[in-house]
């Protein structure tokens, strides 16, 4: 039997009700101390590995701790920092172009809203709900990484697979208020139990709810 809207939206609220208490301190692991620092981040994070970029940003944000210094890098200097984030050349050019824009059209600063972020060279609706989310603690989407992807798949919140439509899906069944936690809680759940290659749902905090357990 199909289920309804409503009771999607019902089993939605079980599971991220026992997703908060599994992952009480879910929150961007990606480390920063600014918006700048955020900003690069998630795009390096692109195909790569939080714990990854974390270990290339301590260098990094030694050597470039402002919109400037990015905006004024040497790309091939830029691309030795990142390399090992794969797709270096790309990120780099990405990374100096945004910076090149943050300081042409937006005076040296990082926005706050959604329609300026997007404008941005290398910045997507993924990357800017991030940065809003996390850093600004404005409520304007939904970020949908890999692990938001699958798991929505599995827990059967979207049939989707293009990101920006499963964003769609996901605004429709959660509340407004749980939108930049969610996706923060999806990210813990799909790296410590959901994985990709081998779910763990014989110890899963939610598979009571979930249509795809596999015992």
């Amino acid at each position: 039997m199909k289920e309804t809207k409503e009771e999607l939206k019902l089993r939605a609220g079980k599971i991220i009700s026992r997703l908060k208490k599994a992952y009480p301190k879910a929150s961007t692991a990606l480390l920063h101390t600014s918006a700048i620092e955020l900003l690069v981040s998630t795009i390096l994070s692109a195909q790569c590995t939080d714990e990854r970029v974390n270990k290339v940003t301590i260098e990094l944000f030694k050597k470039y701790s402002k919109i400037n210094h990015y905006a004024n890098a040497n790309q091939s200097e830029l691309e030795h920092y990142i390399k090992s984030t794969g797709f270096y050349r790309a990120k780099a050019k990405n990374i100096i172009n945004c910076c090149k824009a943050l300081i042409e059209k937006h005076g040296g600063t990082v926005p706050d809203n959604m329609e300026d972020l997007i404008q941005l060279p290398g910045v997507g609706r993924k990357t800017a709900n991030v940065i809003l989310g996390n850093f600004f603690g404005k409520i304007e989407g939904i970020v949908v990484d890999t692990h938001v992807k699958r798991l929505s798949g599995r827990l059967g919140f979207s049939k989707e697979v293009d990101p920006e439509k499963i964003e769609q899906d996901l605004m429709e069944i959660i509340p407004k208020k749980d939108w930049i936690l969610i996706g923060n809680l999806l990210i813990f759940h799909g790296r410590s139990t959901c994985q990709a290659r081998k779910p763990k749902c014989s110890v899963c905090q939610v598979n009571q709810w979930c249509p795809s357990k596999i015992y």
